[in-house]
């Protein structure tokens, strides 16, 4: 398969299973899984953090960490886009008692300083008490600027805000602009790092944090079901993602432009090439075409996409620049077939 959907489809690699075999474990609960301690010591350090927590997902730990920084009746702003917001199954608000403030997101992704100042609650029994800034970084594949999120930290400290990092794909933020991770890091007091996107471990993400915030997630994650016993087995594939593939995604970054070319070539779909900047291409199909009949022929073929109007396409190392070649040579032979009477 050609699979497009996402970046969470990728396989660990070779490396990662003989890993895998191999590695020394323990109860990851009781703090003895050698292998899940040298990944979160080495990730607190290579990221400039304190402490470090191994988690199962990425929807965990950007949960454990809102939860950690915000008591029940506390509130946390973020973008309208926010995955932790969108997409997350409102569990801030559910299992946390938070209140979300959902500001807009500009076209690349920001938020204006001016609307998340204007959101912060005044010290009043009627409102939710602001306690946390969310910003994610990439935001529908968009990198934002080191010089806004330094800008976001800044407007944080001075009212008495922590700030929080959704970096699901900070990785290939940073190596969108060939710096390393820990120059975005280091503007949030958490992180959270997915390592099962393009970074192709099969499970698991990092929260970081000082240790006062870890402890707390670590009490949370249990509370949760989030404890881990013999998680060595994952954690030594996860290093690797964390050691081997954050250069590769260079790779991805330029078969999604290579992507991005071919599809602007094509009356039937708009494409907006300014927007790619990462491993996402977003395309609108014609409204003449029947979208669902056009991924069924696709699939047909071997080729998976995702079955809206408004298309995303993900590159990740699955994906060869073949793959790409291959996909624009059948997209064009299915849609004549796609095509609504």
């Amino acid at each position: 398969m050609i699979d497009f959907r996402s970046d969470t489809v990728t396989k660990p690699t070779d490396a990662m299973r003989a890993a895998m075999a191999n590695a020394k474990v323990g109860d990851d609960v009781y703090g003895d899984d050698p292998t899940v301690n040298r990944l979160q010591d080495m990730a607190a350090e290579r990221f400039g953090f304190d402490s470090a927590l191994f988690v199962s997902s990425g929807t965990q730990a950007n949960l454990l960490a809102l939860i950690s920084h915000c008591d029940r009746g506390d509130e946390y702003l973020c973008g309208q886009q926010a995955h932790n917001y969108k997409f997350e199954g409102g569990g801030a608000a559910v299992l946390g008692s938070i209140q979300p403030q959902p500001l807009n997101n500009q076209a690349d992704g920001s938020i204006l300083l001016t609307d998340i100042e204007a959101a912060i609650k005044p010290d009043d029994v009627h409102f939710a008490r602001t306690r946390l800034l969310s910003i994610e970084n990439t935001i529908g594949g968009k990198v934002l600027p080191q010089q806004y999120l330094a800008d976001a930290q800044a407007l944080a400290f001075n009212h008495n805000l922590k700030i929080h990092l959704d970096g699901a794909r900070v990785a290939n933020a940073a190596v969108a602009q060939n710096i390393a991770i820990s120059d975005i890091t280091q503007y949030f007091d958490s992180v959270s790092i997915c390592l099962s996107k393009g970074l192709s471990a099969p499970i698991g993400s990092i929260l970081l944090g000082d240790e006062r915030l870890i402890n707390k997630a670590i009490r949370w994650r249990k509370m949760l079901g989030g404890g881990m016993r013999q998680a060595g087995i994952i954690a030594a594939a996860a290093e690797l993602a964390i050691t081997d593939q954050v250069d590769r995604l260079a790779e991805d970054h330029d078969n999604a432009a290579l992507l991005a070319q071919h599809l602007l070539e094509m009356p039937e779909l708009n494409v907006d090439i300014s927007q790619v900047q990462t491993n996402m291409v977003f395309a609108t199909l014609d409204k003449r075409f029947d979208v669902k009949h056009l991924t069924l022929l696709l699939a047909q073929q071997g080729i998976l996409i995702s079955s809206s109007y408004s298309l995303r396409f993900v590159t990740h190392k699955d994906i060869s620049r073949q793959d790409i070649l291959t996909f624009v040579k059948a997209l064009k032979a299915c849609l004549p077939q796609a095509l609504t009477k």
